[in-house]
């Protein structure tokens, strides 16, 4: 009886000592149990009832002896089946096709992490297991042998198998793997049980080995080797794999180019699995770990187009990539082998790689996980590919003076030449833009102001193109209908002064620049930041155009002026007629040189201000800053400050200004087009809700809520520009009391 109970400690049951699931399947037969049944909730090995020489007493001692030898069982078959690799010599199936069918999970479940932690668990029964062999060469040397050794041998065991036995069951249970894995024994770590949390630990380091293994694989050569998505970082195309089958899915990625890919992998392509990062892995270090592995990957892979500018040598990559299901194929060419090879020692130097898997060993051989460490490490590594990045990008890359490209051309730096374009497309645009033809007929001023402006010294003009976006929906009037709007004085069309310009404006507002960028730029300058840039661009030119258009009034009535001069000095008889048109203009040229006014100091501030002050600022970062994460940062403050200070995020005062726009265009076309009697009360129009907006204007920027922000050191020296003579406070005080006698509505709303 002590052998077959020694052989039931090791999980063999028999006559004397059975396992009820095993004997309930047959009456009267004995059915080895299936590998892949399902774990027993419980223990299930017990003394046979026909044993009568067995006292009660001992019967208790034997069955608690014995559940060891079902925690035995149980564990060894749930190692057994998580380090089950028979399925790869399976000749049936192709590797792709194996692959395919464990991401959609219908077949096979494998996890590395289950595997390694079943590792562990076979460290612990194979002590287990010698202490059995240790006990029955005892029982065996003794002349009478008591089941008091058995309980004194193995009574240590009884404080790790039924917790391990728990936890299996909850995997089991639960489902859970990778990540989750992790966590479940990170969390099992924290007991009172020392052997207990030295066994748990164990498991925990098994499981670590596999994540630093595939951190390493990330971080050193940003490769994600993830067959069963358990790692925290994972990979947009395993949803894409989930919706596409394999070969359209290669199909796919074959017409992707090596740039194409690269920015998709950086913007797109991999992401932060929250259901697989640990919770002791904070989501700081999850992001650095991203970054770091991503930033390897555009080291590692540069494309093609891709031009070294240190000295007088240019090497050229080329370079394909084709991935799908988690495999990589890289495609090189024989002849530029050692150039490839050279290149990427160059962008990411060997000893540096070296360098960041020696740390990762470090991590790996530690007993335990210290988390300060593990941080410390991770921060260390982001900043080396920080780094590099930052070399690739800024020094090789030319970043600075693409940055200045775009203040030359988004932010108007370049004035003579906006202004140039302007004169040049004034008669276009004082007709609405024809939606088919639009772009093309910008192009020819846009060309011309550039042969008049810009010289061959400026390598980045040739990036710059610009754009007409077409229109949904046809304009209501053709071009031919704008002029008879504007001269006949009798149709019933004037009623609506703005109703044809509205249209025509709304128009033009639409025109934008594009600017091509190449890699590795785009990893900074990204869609987001181009369509910032666009909604400043589009601001400063309405804002530009609505001075240049106030300046031409002035010219205009001056000419006219000395025409009516040369007229009276010929023919006495018009004396009247001019004076009297004098004397009807005199009020709206006080008119408009308060729209000159506030828009020359509203362009002042936002050029000199705003655009030049935080050009500054980015620029000292940049000399500054050799870390990648941290100028893109400095960066989007930049164009959130021009933004913010701009008032582009203040829906209320950025209506009112493009309304004061709008009404200054009028306005001066009014003057130009028309000079009865009824365009005077049309003018008188214009000026009243001009005087309205400005005020309205001054009282939202001077309240409090505006003056405790970011704005408020330049918004000062704006509202004291404006109100140099306390016209404006004296004006807007009177507006508020007595034209609209309400309470100040809230600024922000």
């Amino acid at each position: 009886m002590l052998h077959e109970l020694l052989l039931a400690l090791l999980g063999y049951t028999g006559d004397l000592i059975i396992d009820v699931r095993e004997e309930e399947e047959e009456s009267g037969t004995h059915i080895p149990l299936s590998p892949d049944a399902p774990i027993s909730q419980e223990p299930t090995f017990k003394l046979a009832p026909d044993v009568s020489f067995v006292q009660s007493s001992e019967r208790d001692v034997i069955e608690r002896i014995i559940t060891l030898g079902f925690y035995y069982r149980e564990l060894d078959r749930f190692a057994a089946k998580s380090r089950n690799l028979s399925w790869i010599r399976s000749p049936s199936e192709s590797p792709l096709s194996r692959t395919s069918l464990l991401s959609k999970g219908k077949t096979l479940k494998q996890s590395v992490y289950r595997r390694a932690i079943a590792n562990g668990i076979v460290e612990v029964l194979s002590v287990y297991r010698s202490a059995v062999l240790h006990i029955e060469q005892k029982l065996l040397s003794d002349s009478l042998p008591i089941v008091a050794t058995l309980t004194q041998g193995l009574n240590k065991f009884f404080v790790l198998l039924p917790p391990l036995f728990e936890l299996i069951l909850e995997i089991e249970r639960d489902n859970i793997y990778g990540g989750k894995l992790l966590n479940l024994l990170h969390k099992r770590c924290h007991c009172g049980v020392p052997e207990l949390q030295t066994c748990i630990q164990r498991l925990l380091w098994h499981g670590h080995q596999v994540m630093y293994n595939q951190l390493a694989s990330w971080v050193v050569y940003g490769i994600l080797h993830d067959p069963y998505r358990e790692f925290y970082i994972s990979s947009q195309d395993d949803k894409d794999s989930e919706q596409e089958s394999a070969p359209h899915l290669l199909e796919k990625l074959t017409r992707l180019s090596v740039a194409d890919t690269s920015l998709n992998d950086w913007h797109l392509g991999f992401h932060i699995s929250l259901d697989m990062l640990p919770e002791y892995i904070t989501m700081h270090v999850a992001e650095s770990i991203l970054f770091a592995g991503k930033a390897v990957r555009v080291l590692r892979n540069p494309s093609p187009s891709f031009q070294f500018k240190d000295g007088s040598s240019h090497q050229q990559i080329q370079r394909g990539s084709q991935r799908t299901q988690g495999y990589t194929t890289t495609i090189s060419f024989q002849n530029n082998s050692l150039d490839n090879k050279l290149i990427g020692e160059d962008l990411i130097p060997q000893a540096e790689a070296d360098k960041i898997e020696s740390m990762l060993q470090d991590l790996k051989e530690s007993s335990e996980f210290h988390k300060r460490s593990f941080e410390n490490t991770i921060d260390t590594i982001k900043a080396v590919a920080a780094s590099h990045l930052w070399q690739l990008v800024v020094v090789r890359a030319d970043l600075n003076g693409h940055l200045k490209a775009l203040k030359d051309y988004f932010l108007l730096e370049k004035g003579d030449f906006f202004q140039s374009f302007l004169e040049e497309s004034r008669q276009l645009m004082r007709l609405p833009p024809r939606q088919s033809t639009a772009e093309a007929d910008l192009m020819v001023p846009f060309q011309l102001a550039a042969l008049k402006t810009i010289g061959e010294e400026d390598k980045y003009f040739s990036r710059v193109s610009l754009r007409m976006p077409s229109f949904g929906i046809a304009l209501k009037p053709s071009p031919v209908d704008l002029p008879k709007v504007k001269v006949n004085k009798d149709g019933d069309s004037m009623g609506h002064p703005d109703s044809s310009l509205e249209v025509s404006l709304d128009g033009w507002d639409g025109i934008s620049l594009e600017y091509s960028i190449d890699w590795p730029l785009q990893l900074f300058v990204t869609p987001e930041v181009l369509s910032k840039y666009q909604r400043i661009f589009q601001y400063l030119l309405r804002l530009k155009r609505t001075q240049m258009e106030l300046e031409k009034s002035w010219a205009f009535a001056m000419h006219q002026d000395h025409i009516d001069f040369a007229k009276l000095r010929n023919d006495s008889r018009k004396s009247s007629v001019s004076q009297h048109r004098r004397q009807r203009l005199r009020p709206m040229w006080h008119v408009r040189e308060h729209m000159a006014f506030l828009i020359r100091n509203l362009q002042f501030y936002i050029q000199v201000d705003v655009i030049e002050s935080q050009w500054n600022v980015l620029q000292s970062h940049i000399q500054n800053s050799h870390d990648f994460t941290e100028l893109v940062g400095f960066h989007q403050e930049y164009l959130a400050a021009l933004i913010s200070q701009s008032f582009l995020d203040i829906g209320s005062v950025s209506r009112i200004l493009d309304g004061i726009m709008k009404l200054c265009l009028q306005f001066c076309w009014k003057i130009e087009n028309d000079e009865s009697n009824r365009s005077t009360i049309e003018l008188e129009h214009i000026a009243e809700e001009f005087n309205k907006k400005s005020n309205s204007l001054y009282t939202i920027l001077r309240s409090s809520r505006l003056a405790g922000s970011q704005r408020a050191p330049f918004l000062r020296q704006f509202l004291l520009r404006l109100n140099f003579n306390s016209f404006f406070e004296a004006t807007a005080r009177g507006v508020l009391n007595v034209v609209r006698p309400r309470p100040p509505v809230s600024v922000l709303q």
